[in-house]
């Protein structure tokens, strides 16, 4: 067995271009087959809105392919590692490699090598790209794909709570006192949780203290009568400080960002747990493409001696597959505070990369 990790520098190569390039067409083909579908379904909604034509619904496909390179870039390796090992299995090169006297670590790592700089493009592609679409597409979709403020900072779907009472708005731009609500609604609780009135408003701003609504128009629902207003203010307990903190979307934030607001609502006693497992999943995740070559490489060993190429492969894309759902279980457990963060984001990891190994040491070393 070989001291150097790594097989000869031409064999390196040959390994890593073909891996590549098996990455590149299947993350492209999974692309264009899932966007395709989600235009069947998004198109009619992009085209309701009055002067909303080709344009726009070419700005939904440059935020939504983003998001789509980044959710499915592991699988997109995972099924390149499959492709990969399978021709070289057929082709009688990975028993040539180990005649070569070649440890099935050394045949695997050039392809460990290359997923790791594809994890590493993808945390930054993450970083540069996917926040940011991330936040423009949610803010658009809430105002159901019409026009958006050309603001920084926004946010949709916000939630805020004045104690008992509740504000929601489809949309927040801006930041501190400058900030800007719209489609607001105002629900008014009383003993009990129970819904005294709800007042809608065409958008909201601050009137320090308090919310000035714009056109509100209000509903008491002991009466079932509604009325008309010129102004009101609600929400004075409600500060732009305390909006900051409780509409943060993790989703469009970026990695630094996301550590600086933690960090802000950590100084004022908030909890933590949901974003602090985004935040370690933000590292974990690109990393899980890193572990595709190892899970799927029960698809290039011991074929020719067993006959059984096509079990194999099945067997190495169950792994692979059953990475992501016990991935996805965890930082949903995370969230919800059943799991440390810490354990959310990397149990998975670290559990499937002993799995791997062992399989690999077991089998082929």
């Amino acid at each position: 067995m070989q001291l150097d990790f790594f097989p000869s520098r031409s064999l390196t190569v040959y390994l890593a271009k073909m891996f590549i390039v098996r990455i590149f067409a299947v993350l492209v083909m999974l692309v264009l087959v899932l966007m395709a579908l989600d235009l069947l379904s998004a198109t009619g909604k992009i085209l309701t809105p009055e002067g909303n034509g080709q344009g726009e619904i070419l700005k939904y496909a440059g935020l939504r392919i983003p998001q789509l390179i980044s959710r499915f870039l592991p699988y997109s390796v995972l099924l390149a590692t499959l492709i990969t090992l399978v021709t070289l299995n057929q082709n009688s090169e990975v028993v040539a490699m180990k005649a070569a006297g070649l440890s099935a670590h050394q045949v695997l790592a050039p392809l460990l090598l290359t997923a790791a700089i594809v994890a590493a493009f993808s945390f930054a592609f993450n970083e540069r790209v996917v926040t940011r679409a991330n936040s423009t597409l949610k803010a658009w979709e809430a105002a159901e794909y019409g026009p958006i403020p050309e603001e920084t900072g926004i946010r949709s779907n916000v939630y805020l709570t004045d104690g008992s009472n509740i504000l929601t708005a489809e949309t927040l731009t801006g930041t501190g006192e400058s900030i800007t609500l719209d489609s607001v609604t105002w629900y008014a609780r009383g003993p009990g949780g129970i819904i005294r009135e709800q007042i809608k408003a065409s958008g909201a701003r601050y009137a320090g203290p308090g919310w000035t609504l714009e056109n509100p128009v209000r509903f008491d629902v002991g009466s079932a009568e509604t009325e008309e207003l010129e102004t009101m203010v609600v929400g004075e307990d409600l500060t732009p400080a305390q909006i900051d903190l409780q509409s943060v979307d993790p989703d469009g934030l970026s990695f630094w960002e996301l550590s600086d607001t933690i960090d802000a609502f950590d100084a004022v006693g908030r909890r933590t747990s949901e974003m602090r497992a985004s935040w370690w999943h933000r590292i974990s995740g690109p990393l899980s493409a890193f572990l595709m070559p190892l899970l799927g490489s029960i698809a290039a060993f011991g074929l020719a001696r067993s006959g059984q190429l096509f079990v194999r492969a099945v067997i190495g894309m169950a792994l692979g597959f059953a990475y992501f759902v016990v991935d996805n279980a965890a930082l949903a457990m995370g969230s919800f505070g059943g799991y440390p963060p810490f354990l959310a984001a990397w149990a998975p990891f670290f559990l499937f990369l002993l799995v791997g190994e062992t399989v690999l040491i077991r089998t082929e070393e």
